[in-house]
């Protein structure tokens, strides 16, 4: 069941709080091209083997994750893009709420934000890891390992995984084929709240959000 608009235009800690549980659908025609395994070794664990990857030639797929565990960003936030002002990188985090913000990180990975709060604030919530429920071979193929409980324990991996492409920035995740949905509700005594990871400024912010014993977040 599609999230109604007014789900997204709230405060960001309450939104990334909501999205734990919700499910995070893709909808791909899938083209093997797009597919590299040293790139996507680049992302493996030491106890993982890549899996051979066989030619597809415009096979649709449909991928879906749960949520198991957010960031929050905020507008006076040391650690958000938008801390300093609108730029070109971040305009999409000043777009209205429910639209993608995908950026570029490391010089090689992007990740996957969604717009939250009123327009022109420029707040957005990091989706962190997901936990796979359909779609698994085609995440597995796109990773190249085999391991469930890694497929999407990362927010680059989750992208990488799920097939989002930098183009799909600003897309409306109300409807199409990247989008979001209700799930499962989770209980006020099941999330859990901690330091957000991976950041230099605001350490301090407890600003990550996470489902109590799920095998499938970024750090155990």
């Amino acid at each position: 069941m599609k999230l109604p608009k007014e789900f997204f235009d709230r405060p960001t800690i309450e939104i990334a709080k909501n999205l734990l549980g919700c499910y995070l659908i893709h909808e791909t025609i899938e083209n093997s091209d797009n597919y590299s395994t040293n790139s996507q070794n680049s992302l493996m664990d030491n106890s993982e083997k890549p899996i051979p990857i066989n030619r597809i030639i415009h096979k649709e797929g449909k991928c879906v994750g749960k949520i198991v565990e957010t960031e929050a960003y905020l507008k006076d936030d040391p650690a958000s893009h938008s801390f300093n002002g609108k730029t070109k990188r971040n305009r999409m985090m000043f777009d209205n709420a429910g639209k993608a913000y995908i950026y570029f990180t490391y010089g090689m990975y992007f990740c996957f934000n969604v717009v939250t709060n009123k327009k022109e604030i420029g707040e957005a919530v990091l989706i962190r890891a997901l936990e796979p429920l359909e779609g698994i071979e085609l995440m597995k193929k796109r990773r190249g390992i085999v391991d469930i409980n890694n497929l999407c324990n990362g927010p680059a991996k989750l992208v990488i995984a799920m097939g989002i492409k930098k183009e799909q920035n600003g897309c409306d995740l109300l409807n199409g084929n990247l989008r979001l949905e209700k799930g499962v509700k989770i209980n006020n005594e099941s999330i859990l709240v901690g330091k957000r990871i991976g950041i230099s400024k605001g350490k301090e912010l407890e600003h990550r959000f996470y489902i109590k014993d799920s095998k499938f977040m970024s750090i155990k």
